[in-house]
C-alpha cells in the first residue's frame, strides 16, 4: 500500500519528478535522461499502470485521493496530496485533472524487433508537435497499425502532451527509433515492407488505387506539419500516395491525413 503524504512546500525535493512541466527543454532532456514521464489524468494513469510502467510517485489534489484510492491501495510508490495551488506552483500550469503521476520508462525496442513480428508500420520523419505525435499515436492505436517507427529528430511519444493527447494510446502502440535517416530506411524494405510516402503530389497515386491493404507488409511515412517528407525520404519511398481532396483544398493536418491514410492500409478504401 503506497504512502499518502501531505506536502506543504513547493520546493520539497520529493516534489523533483514534477517541478517545470511548462518548461519543454527543460523536461526534453531531463525525462529521457532520467528515466521518468508524467502521466496526467486518471484515465491516463490507470492505461500507464495497466500497460506495466513502474509507478515512482502520484502528485493528487485532495478531491482526487478517493477517485484514485484503488491504485493507491495497490500500488507501493508514495501519493503526495497538495493543494491545486501548490501544484500549480510545482508544475508551472493549473493542473486541471488534478492528477499526474511519474512513471519509470522501459527500455524501447530495436527497430529490427519490431519489424519482425509486425505487417502495419507507421514510419515519421521530423515529426516534432507533441500534440501531431500524440494524435498519430491515437490514430494508429484506434486504426490497426502495429508499430511506429521514428526517426532520430522526431519528439518524444512519451512527453506529457503527447501522452495527454493520445488518450494514453502511445502505451499501447509499440515503438522505436531508427538509427540512421533516411539510412534506416533499408532495413524496412529489407525485412520485406514496400515503403508507401504519404505526400499532396499530384504525381503521386490516390490511396485507392495503390490499394494498400491488399499488400503483405506495408510501411507509411508521414512528415512534419507544414514541410511534409524530405527529398531524401521521398526519393527513399518505393512507391508515394496522396488523399484525394475537394473543395480547393491542398492538404490536411498531419495527424488528420494520418488517421485517414491509417484507415486506408489497415483496411480498405477510406470514406472521403
Amino acid at each position: 500500500m503506497a504512502d499518502l503524504i501531505t506536502v506543504e512546500d513547493p520546493d520539497d525535493p520529493r516534489l523533483r519528478d514534477y517541478t517545470g512541466l511548462t518548461d519543454v527543454e527543460l523536461r526534453r532532456k531531463r525525462e529521457p535522461a532520467e528515466g521518468l514521464f508524467i502521466a496526467e489524468g486518471e484515465k491516463v494513469i490507470r492505461r500507464a499502470k495497466d500497460a506495466g510502467y513502474e509507478m515512482r510517485s502520484m502528485l493528487l489534489s485532495a478531491k482526487w485521493v478517493d477517485v484514485m484510492r484503488d491504485v493507491i491501495d495497490e500500488l507501493p510508490a508514495p501519493v503526495y496530496a497538495v493543494s491545486p495551488e501548490l501544484a500549480e506552483r510545482v508544475t508551472g500550469y493549473h493542473v486541471h485533472r488534478g492528477a499526474l503521476a511519474s512513471m519509470q520508462r522501459k527500455p524501447l525496442p530495436t527497430a529490427d524487433e519490431l519489424l519482425q513480428t509486425t505487417r502495419r508500420v507507421v514510419v515519421m520523419e521530423s515529426v516534432n508537435d507533441h500534440t501531431n505525435i500524440g494524435a498519430i499515436f491515437r490514430s494508429a492505436a484506434a486504426l490497426g497499425m502495429d508499430a511506429v517507427l521514428l526517426s532520430p529528430d522526431c519528439a518524444d511519444p512519451l512527453y506529457r502532451r503527447s501522452v495527454k493527447v493520445s488518450m494514453g494510446a502511445v502505451f499501447s502502440v509499440p515503438y522505436a527509433r531508427l538509427d540512421s535517416w533516411p539510412k534506416g530506411l533499408e532495413s524496412v524494405r529489407e525485412a520485406g515492407f514496400t515503403l508507401l510516402a504519404l505526400t499532396p503530389d499530384e504525381k503521386a497515386k490516390s490511396l485507392d488505387e495503390a490499394a494498400p491493404h491488399r499488400m503483405d507488409r506495408v510501411a507509411l511515412m508521414l512528415g512534419a506539419e507544414g514541410d511534409g517528407l524530405s527529398t531524401q525520404a521521398l526519393v527513399a519511398a518505393d512507391e508515394w500516395v496522396r488523399i484525394p481532396m475537394a473543395h480547393g483544398v491542398d492538404s490536411l493536418n498531419v495527424g488528420a491525413a494520418a488517421a485517414v491514410a491509417f484507415y486506408a492500409v489497415a483496411t480498405g478504401r477510406p470514406e472521403l
